[in-house]
């Protein structure tokens, strides 16, 4: 029985620059009964919920929002980076701890109202989640929750969206 996925991520120091520890999960998905486990954890919280989509983030959150909309029978919405996207688009730059990015959304990704799920692989600093968050409003979609596999809570990332319910399924209180 799989209870702490801790084990199952890997910590890269130094990366992508000195000081920095990596999660990376590519050693959790690459396991597939633990990969399952997530999936199924996060289906769990959910599945009731009535979720219309999940807007997953560029990268890793597309394959953590991909299966888990595949399990609770709803849509997936990319978020990616600038001039990834092929329609009409929202955008909003932020501030990176390492500098400046700028996210997108086709406008017509979702209708307004609709009960969205925000899903990555990784809380740190919270800009990039403040980000999409700002998108999902501008598009009039009501946040059900927002959801990572891991949270990186010293780097205190829920201050910048204190505004919605958050929930993480691996917590890390130190580097």
């Amino acid at each position: 029985m799989i209870k702490d996925l801790k084990k199952y991520i890997r910590s890269i120091p130094d990366f992508p620059k000195k000081g920095i520890v990596f999660r990376d999960i590519t050693t959790l998905i690459k396991e597939k009964a633990v990969f399952k486990y997530a999936i199924d954890e996060l289906a769990k919280r959910y599945r009731d919920k009535k979720v219309d989509y999940i807007v997953s983030v560029e990268s890793r959150g597309f394959i953590f929002g991909a299966a888990l909309a595949y399990v609770i029978g709803c849509g997936v919405v990319p978020v990616r980076k600038k001039g990834k996207l092929p329609y009409d688009t929202h955008s909003v730059t932020y501030d990176l701890e390492y500098g400046r990015d700028t996210l997108e959304i086709h406008k017509d990704a979702f209708q307004e109202k609709k009960r969205i799920l925000v899903l990555d692989d990784l809380l740190a600093t919270g800009g990039t989640t403040r980000a999409v968050i700002d998108l999902i409003k501008k598009l009039g979609g009501e946040i059900v929750e927002v959801a990572f596999v891991i949270e990186l809570e010293f780097l205190k990332g829920c201050g910048k969206i204190k505004d919605v319910p958050v929930f993480s399924l691996v917590k890390y209180d130190s580097e």
